[in-house]
């Protein structure tokens, strides 16, 4: 016998659905085509945002995903240097992440860096997405060897990178 019928109590047949990844400066539904970021000229056409030389005169207007994270300084990846070899080589390093940083905004909008913050014992770098923080965090690896250490947040659209080396 079922045991909903046999407590009188009707079994829910719905539930919560989650989403895999939650972001919440995706956009919910389709932008009109064309609409430009007023603030990086960026162009969200034939369904993602890309860089363009021109558009029509009459586009839509509403802030890029990026620019609207800049905005409300809050970033989707945390990039954390620290250790001795850090404060050695600083000026090599940040050389590299921006260069990162330039190469992979050039390829994708949406992917900038926001802010590179230098402390006594860390440098710590914001990212508008997640993909730039573990570019960073492998070419750092790759070219200084040292700790790497990443971290995704479950169901959200955040990645935290830590990167250390001592000597």
């Amino acid at each position: 016998m079922n045991e909903a019928r046999s407590t009188g109590v009707a079994q829910r047949r719905d539930r919560l659905i989650h989403e895999h990844i939650h972001d919440t400066y995706k956009s919910r539904g389709k932008l009109p085509e064309p609409t430009v970021c007023p603030q990086c000229r960026a162009i969200y056409h034939q369904g993602r945002w890309q860089w363009a030389e021109s558009w029509p005169c009459q586009s839509h207007e509403e802030l890029c995903p990026a620019c609207h994270r800049i905005k409300d300084h809050y970033p989707a990846g945390i990039v954390t240097l620290s250790g001795s070899f850090v404060q050695k080589h600083k000026d090599d390093i940040l050389h590299l992440v921006r260069h990162l940083g330039a190469q992979e905004q050039e390829e994708h909008p949406l992917h900038r860096l926001m802010n590179i913050a230098e402390h006594p014992e860390s440098v710590v770098i914001t990212t508008t997405d997640i993909h730039l923080p573990h570019r960073i965090g492998h070419a750092l690896h790759d070219s200084f060897q040292g700790e790497l250490d990443y971290h995704y947040e479950e169901e959200t659209y955040f990645i935290r990178v830590d990167w250390k080396r001592e000597k």
